[in-house]
């Protein structure tokens, strides 16, 4: 299929970019960079074996986002695009309802006038807020406690509405735990701007020696050890789940709404020790007090994932922090570097744009 990938240079676009590719796919990817790298371009070139085509827009911009479908011959669009640090959020509200909300309007929007009817959505398991019962399984009540999650519940919404109002479109809702890791080539994975808001960036910040020690948001949560649980789910695991929900919307021509996790709950201390134990590398760490929007114990129920897509988490724990770790060591700054790596950027998209005009 053609498939339009917005967001497609952040952390988990660029992971399933090389999931679809690998499957097939012809991609456009779309991108602001936000939160993002140009240089990701080159690194996914050289995984796929092949540029990837790409034009910079940013969602919140009707003109660009039309200027993505003139043509293009989209069979689907998969929609990454959105700001998505819970502490952040807090911080900057109406960043996140500007971003993530009127970028998803603008998209549907441009969808419905070039006629394309399927759409892969990034959601989150924030939209259960601070759950009654954990595993959570899809049915349990949305009640966020954050305005990142309040925007992914917006957007659900959105998505749901058109589904109704148009009986040809079709949508997957992908409600994703906690996606950590990278792809095990070392060539891409997390690289957050400023001091991270989710754990294993900082794990990884502070074993390569980026800072001195972990921030542990709590030490008196009604837990195993007293921190947060969380359900972490390895990045490419993640990404298989979009290729398998393309293949869900196109072959039962149906929408769906799906957890995406592994199941089973991991605290804040048992990954730093796991992460100490994959890098050989010391994760000093200090408990500090609870971070706003923060609740105690979030796992998932992945049966239904598992029923209709066939689909499992298949990487552990151990996986996930060894991959983490090789992005990191390999990659101690991220994807900031020197001239010569921004020379490459620059090529890579020139290819990318090249792919695209002969496309």
């Amino acid at each position: 299929m053609r498939i339009l990938v917005c967001g497609g240079a952040g952390y988990i676009g660029s992971h399933a970019c090389v999931v679809l590719a690998g499957r097939g796919h012809d991609l456009l990817v779309a991108d602001n960079f936000a939160n993002s790298s140009p240089r990701v371009l080159d690194r996914l070139r050289r995984i796929i074996g092949a540029p990837v085509a790409f034009r910079q827009a940013d969602l919140r911009v009707r003109a660009e986002v039309d200027a993505l479908f003139e043509g293009a011959g989209f069979d689907a669009v998969v929609h990454f695009a959105a700001l998505k640090a819970v502490g952040d959020s807090c911080r900057r509200p109406l960043a996140y309802f500007d971003n993530n909300i009127s970028g998803t309007i603008q998209l549907l929007q441009a969808m419905e006038a070039a006629g394309v009817k399927r759409l892969v959505f990034s959601s989150s398991a924030t939209v259960y807020g601070d759950p009654e019962r954990v595993p959570v399984r899809e049915d349990a009540a949305l009640r966020t406690t954050n305005p990142y999650g309040r925007t992914k519940l917006v957007m659900e919404q959105l998505i749901g509405d058109l589904c109704q109002s148009d009986p040809a479109f079709r949508a997957a809702n992908l409600r994703y735990f906690n996606p950590v890791g990278a792809h095990p080539s070392g060539l891409i994975g997390e690289d957050p701007g400023g001091v991270p808001d989710n754990l294993m960036p900082y794990i990884s910040q502070v074993a390569v020696g980026r800072r001195a020690r972990l921030q542990v948001f709590g030490g008196d949560w009604p837990t195993i050890d007293g921190t947060g649980v969380r359900d972490y789910l390895h990045v490419m695991d993640l990404a298989r789940a979009h290729a398998d929900a393309l293949d869900y919307l196109v072959g039962e021509d149906r929408s769906l709404t799906v957890n995406l996790g592994t199941g089973r709950g991991v605290s804040v201390l048992e990954l730093a020790r796991a992460f100490a134990g994959a890098s050989g590398c010391d994760v000093p760490y200090e408990i500090v007090a609870r971070r706003d929007g923060d609740v105690a114990e979030v796992y998932a129920d992945p049966s239904l994932a598992q029923r209709l897509l066939g689909w499992r988490a298949e990487l552990g724990v151990d996986a996930m922090c060894r991959d983490a770790w090789r992005w990191q060591s390999m990659n101690p700054d991220g994807y900031r570097g020197d001239a010569a790596e921004v020379g490459e950027a620059a090529a890579s998209q020139r290819d990318a744009r090249e792919a695209l005009a002969v496309g």
